[in-house]
């Protein structure tokens, strides 16, 4: 196993990662961004107002993108799993 094929592996699956988790993560990112313009905009300063919303959105974004998610997840160790007699020998 050389290291040109030790950091391929490590960057693919940086890049799975960042694919998975982009989903909720712009999700809470948009939420959060909504539920402080209206606390701005109303003078509530209540720190538990964000979290609910952004706790349903993540729920419901995860339902919505969760067969993406699984497939792109299978599909990477499948590849992975494949490139285990190449990469020993």
């Amino acid at each position: 196993m050389t290291p040109e094929s030790v950091m391929t592996i490590g960057q693919q699956a940086l890049q799975m990662t960042m694919m998975v988790s982009a989903p909720m993560l712009l999700t809470a990112l948009i939420i959060g961004l909504i539920v402080s313009v209206f606390q701005a905009a109303t003078q509530i300063n209540e720190m538990t107002l964000s979290f609910i919303p952004k706790l349903l959105g993540i729920f419901v974004v995860l339902i919505i993108s969760g067969p993406w998610i699984i497939g792109m997840l299978l599909d990477y160790i499948t590849r992975l799993y494949s490139s285990i007699p190449y990469m020993v020998g």
